[in-house]
């Protein structure tokens, strides 16, 4: 029961502080709209004269895909905020185990970006995004907090190494630009060169958008049963590898 209180605890203050900041809300808004506009309009006729349909309902799930990955990988900054001001080492002498706090956390930043993949969603129906499998759209709330978790973790897992926060912006950096660009994000994996296939099926946010695209339009490349089993794997590793490590902070 205390461990549960004290998960719930860890919860609630990464969601508070998400929350209490309207201007990183906003902010963190802005590269989902300009690439729903800026590609989903811009490339919409020439995806449509070659034979793809309406780009917009392609495009759409790739950029949830992209508002939670930025914000769950990112969530991991504010470890590095903690222990340079104090408050991690508050944390850690808690009566508390080092797993539960990395869970609470983690959950936390996961949930806050499960809710940046809510709001892109809503301003890409806005923008006029319609799926076509209204009945399994439910499922991508689930599909949602699988990649949020994923890379929730992920960015636990490097901050809780790291002690320089520049280093970890460049680092996240280098991770976020490839794993989004290679996922299928912005075009489709068949037909791709055999290198650039290769790495899209080793990037893990690639089987979240092809399980997005199953949601809301009941199309798959690799196929559900794949995306589900790939996500669920990745999700029990990194949060064990995001626990070993968070484990072994020191303060």
């Amino acid at each position: 029961m205390q461990t549960l209180r004290a998960i719930y605890i860890l919860w609630l203050r990464q969601l508070k502080r998400y929350l209490r900041s309207r201007a990183r809300i906003i902010g963190s808004l802005g590269q989902p709209l300009l690439f729903l506009v800026a590609l989903g309009f811009g490339f919409g006729p020439i995806y449509q004269k070659a034979g793809g349909g309406n780009y917009l309902v392609f495009l759409g799930p790739g950029i949830i895909a992209m508002g939670i990955l930025f914000t769950a990988i990112f969530s991991g900054i504010e470890i590095i905020w903690d222990k340079q001001f104090g408050f991690l080492k508050e944390t850690l002498v808690a009566p508390i185990s080092r797993l539960t706090i990395m869970t609470g956390r983690t959950l936390g930043g996961a949930t806050v970006a499960l809710l940046q993949g809510v709001i892109v969603f809503i301003m890409a129906l806005l923008i006029g995004f319609r799926p076509s499998a209204w009945m399994l759209t439910p499922w991508s709330l689930a599909v949602m907090l699988a990649i949020a978790v994923i890379f929730a973790s992920f960015g636990t897992a490097i901050a809780s190494v790291l002690d320089d926060l520049q280093g970890f912006q460049l680092i996240m950096n280098f991770v976020v630009m490839p794993t989004f660009f290679l996922s299928g994000a912005l075009f489709p994996l068949t037909g791709l060169p055999k290198a650039i296939e290769i790495v899209s099926r080793l990037d893990p946010l690639s089987y979240g958008v092809d399980a997005l695209r199953w949601t809301f339009e009941g199309v798959s490349y690799f196929g559900i049963g794949v995306d589900a089993l790939v996500l669920v794997l990745l999700t029990v590793v990194l949060l064990g590898i995001g626990s070993y490590l968070f484990s072994r902070t020191e303060i």
